[in-house]
C-alpha cells in the first residue's frame, strides 16, 4: 500500500499519531543514545521548525547508515507519526527505514547546526 510523502510543515500542524508517512530533507542534527537509537533532527525547507526522528538499532541498515549521517546529509526516511515524550514537540516520528541520498562532508564543509540571519 502506498505511503502518503508528506512535508513537516504539514505533519507538524496536523499530524496524527499512529499514521504511517514518507519524507525527505537534510539533517540539522544527529545525536547517538548509549541504549541502541539515534534521534535526528530533520528539516525539508517547508517551515523553520525541525522535526525529530528517533532511529532505533533495528532499522535494516543501521549501522552503516546511521555513522555516515551528518549535518546536511540528505535523506529519506519512511516511519510512524508518534506522540512525543519531550515537551518541546508535539509528534516525533518513528523510523521503519533510512535511507542515506546524500552526504555533507563535516572536514569539506563544516556546517553548524546554529541559526542564521536572514541577511
Amino acid at each position: 500500500m502506498p505511503v502518503p510523502k508528506q512535508r513537516i510543515a504539514t505533519l507538524l500542524a496536523s499530524g496524527e499519531p499512529e499514521t504511517e508517512v514518507e519524507l525527505g530533507g537534510w539533517v540539522r542534527t544527529r545525536r547517538d543514545s548509549k541504549h541502541g537509537f539515534s534521534f535526528i533532527e530533520l528539516n525539508d525547507g517547508s517551515c523553520m521548525a525541525n522535526l525529530q526522528i528517533v532511529v532505533d538499532a533495528d532499522v535494516p541498515g543501521y549501522a552503516e547508515t546511521i555513522k555516515q549521517v551528518s549535518t546536511g546529509s540528505s535523506v529519506w526516511i519512511r516511519g510512524v507519526i508518534k506522540e512525543s515524550q519531550g515537551a518541546k514537540q508535539r509528534i516525533e516520528l518513528h523510523a521503519k527505514s533510512l535511507t542515506l541520498v546524500g552526504t555533507a562532508d563535516p572536514e569539506t564543509y563544516p556546517l553548524q547546526k546554529k541559526r542564521h540571519s536572514f541577511e
